[in-house]
């Protein structure tokens, strides 16, 4: 990924540019002019350029972005947790971005999704051809944003992760060592990706967009070995101080059972650095000793 030959700059534009997008953002710094938009931009990365809007408020976007973007991420999250907050984060924002680009032509916009438009939940496999008919609103919402992007009128893709784990997003590590969780076994399927692997997914294909290689419409990011959630939290509890579990302990998986196929994300050329639970984890414990 470098400068586009005989016009300008290579230009990024991270719209979200929170835990994940700053990471994502920060990453791509030093192969192209980097901008994250987010309200406050106090907390944007080093390196990258600061925009001060609100996806939510068209009026700050059009006179705020850039002028000839190459790619755009689309990396939001929920600012609340119901039905409404999805729909703003990830339908309303988007629209509103894609309305103020206008006729610009971007080389692709990357739109960040969830496995949870998925709603197998019987030990499954699923990849990018399975059925989403996600039962959840959040679901709902995220892919109505997929949608809204694919038919922007722009190259498009959407990027499905499964559950991001890592340094900065140890809750389900701390839960376990308070013994908050106590699956039953056999315990659902559960995937997931280490938050330094979901940053270089998302370069990987956004060198690979500016390099002029084809892109898929929809890529499924989980790392190669889908696990029941008991050897999980089994396989953590031998590996660190965990107390009793608890009376109350949740026994039971939060996103059904399905087995994620990551096979159309190695064969683009991805190698996973962690490539299950047991390295990522381990990487894990190790930086927080």
């Amino acid at each position: 990924m470098a400068i586009t030959e005989n016009t300008h700059p290579t230009k990024i534009l991270v719209a979200g540019c929170g835990k994940l997008g700053g990471r994502i953002a920060q990453a791509l710094v030093g192969r192209a002019q980097v901008f994250g938009l987010r309200r406050d931009i106090r907390r944007i990365p080093s390196g990258v350029t600061g925009i001060a809007a609100d996806l939510s408020r068209p009026g700050s976007l059009r006179p705020a972005l850039p002028d000839a973007l190459d790619v755009v991420i689309y990396c939001l999250t929920p600012s609340q947790y119901d039905e409404a907050g999805y729909r703003t984060a990830y339908v309303t924002g988007l629209r509103n971005l894609i309305d103020a680009l206008g006729s610009r032509p971007l080389t692709r916009l990357l739109f960040i999704s969830s496995t949870s438009v998925y709603a197998q939940h019987h030990d499954e496999w699923v990849d990018e051809s399975s059925a989403t008919e996600p039962r959840s609103f959040s679901g709902q919402q995220i892919l109505a944003g997929e949608q809204l992007a694919l038919g922007s009128g722009h190259p498009a893709t959407v990027v499905r992760f499964s559950g991001i784990y890592g340094p900065t997003r140890t809750r389900f590590l701390e839960e376990v060592r308070q013994g908050r969780v106590a699956p039953v076994s056999p315990a659902p399927f559960s995937n997931r990706i280490h938050e330094e692997d979901a940053v270089r997914v998302v370069t990987h294909l956004t060198a690979q967009a500016l390099n002029g290689q084809a892109l898929a419409p929809v890529y499924l990011a989980s790392d190669s070995e889908p696990a029941r959630l008991d050897e999980v939290v089994a396989w953590l509890r031998r590996q660190v101080p965990c107390r009793p579990p608890a009376e109350d302990a949740r026994q039971g998986g939060r996103a059904g059972s399905k087995r994620c196929d990551n096979r159309r994300l190695r064969e683009s050329g991805f190698e996973f650095r962690y490539p299950n639970y047991r390295a990522g984890y381990r990487q894990v414990i190790d930086s927080l000793s």
